[in-house]
């Protein structure tokens, strides 16, 4: 924090500035610098962390808060004239969009956001505290931005939020996730890929959509967090494990070729060793082609964090790796299924430190899971969908051969 120039605080938000005026400080660019603070500080309000952060980084010249950044132009201003500014707005805000969206994932895939903020109050996360409650987009705004995304060439809509299942229920004009996807059905995507469902809002309507509708992939981010029906209860967590074996029952019924993604916690307050072990167990049963295993982490202000029956870090650590082996030879398992298919492929373009193309099957979703190495003997464009006969599996990534 020693260099010259501008600092602004970001309070506790990565930045999205993809409707800001640029040019209202382009000639004093050099002179910003933004720091990103992830300090919640328990209860707090915003105004109350701006205050005590100020106090431990005095050189601050703007405080912007999370539901504010569409001022963000305005603070620049005149924190270069000045005068220390801070903006905040209320937690529960929905940030008007405005400006043209700005696609800085290559231009193939873009993301869809269609709510801000969970109220779904899990006993171990702070994102409520921080984003505020649930508000979803209105279904107009959302198609008018998925139109303009179809029509500069997104192949793939990535449709995002911290709970999409429980879209369109706060809104005046009651709607659904399920009508929102056949909308954007309609629409020249070519993939439509949904994280994050809960399963506890995961209806029948919206599972006959997306094993109807040809442009939904069959991939689908359910975070479940854990299995064993004592600890789902103190997450606060409103399904049991019974519920999950029979929403996973009822996913793969309608769709042979689902891909379920789940998250997990290990060391969560009350977990002993009959509990992960049940853990265990479920994975070895359910056979989760995709898992992201996290340990326990206390967030100041969080039920759990004040919980009894905490669980040693380095027990938590170990049961994590404990886990992450187990799952890495069920996802090897299921590689080893592909070997010899034909896989749709999306190409991500060429890798020259590996050689050849890489790209992504309906199974792969961006940066979080594995990837398709594959060999053409023409040029293949990033962006462009072709057929790869399935030859080996390398590192937890599988690899083969364009099909012409």
């Amino acid at each position: 924090m020693n260099q010259s120039g501008i600092f602004f605080l970001l309070a506790a938000v990565a930045l999205f500035c993809a409707g800001c005026r640029a040019e209202a400080t382009e000639n004093n660019l050099s002179q910003l610098h933004f720091v990103k603070y992830d300090d919640m500080m328990g209860d707090k309000t915003q105004e109350e962390r701006a205050a005590a952060i100020k106090k431990r980084l005095d050189q601050l010249d703007g405080i912007l808060g999370t539901t504010a950044y569409d001022q963000i132009v305005t603070l620049i201003e005149e924190a270069l004239e000045g005068k220390k500014p801070r903006r905040f707005q209320s937690v529960d805000r929905l940030v008007p969009d405005q400006g043209k969206r700005v696609v800085t994932t290559g231009g193939h895939y873009a993301y869809l956001k269609i709510a801000e903020g969970c109220s779904n109050g899990c006993a171990f996360c702070i994102i409520p505290k921080l984003r505020g409650k649930y508000r979803s987009r209105s279904m107009e705004a959302l198609l008018a931005e998925a139109e303009k995304l179809a029509a500069s060439g997104v192949k793939e809509l990535i449709v995002i939020a911290q709970d999409i299942t429980r879209y369109g229920l706060d809104l005046p004009e009651k709607t659904s996730l399920a009508a929102l996807l056949r909308e954007l059905c309609k629409l020249d995507f070519h993939w439509i890929r949904l994280h994050y469902l809960y399963p506890e809002s995961i209806t029948g309507e919206l599972i006959d959509v997306i094993a109807s509708e040809p442009k939904v992939l069959h991939y689908l981010d359910i975070p479940i967090q854990h299995c064993n029906d004592g600890i789902l209860k103190a997450m606060r967590r409103r399904n049991t494990r019974a519920e999950l074996e029979e929403l996973f029952a009822r996913l793969r019924a309608a769709m042979p070729d689902v891909v379920i993604r789940t998250s997990l916690i290990c060391g969560l307050p009350g977990e002993g060793e009959a509990e992960f072990e049940e853990l265990c167990g479920f994975l070895r049963e359910q056979k989760l082609q995709r898992v992201g295993v996290f340990q326990f982490s206390p967030e100041e202000g969080t039920l759990a964090a004040a919980m009894e029956d905490q669980v040693d870090p380095d027990t938590a650590a170990r049961r994590v790796e404990l886990l992450v082996d187990l799952q890495s030879r069920i996802m090897d398992a299921y590689h080893e299924e592909r070997l010899g298919s034909v896989m749709e492929v999306l190409c991500e373009g060429f890798d020259r430190n590996e050689g050849c193309y890489v790209g992504r099957t309906y199974a792969d979703s961006v940066d979080i899971d594995g990837r398709v190495l594959f060999t053409a003997a023409g040029l293949v464009p990033a962006g462009e969908f072709v057929q790869v006969r399935i030859t080996g599996v390398s590192d937890g990534d599988l690899t083969g051969e364009i099909e012409e």
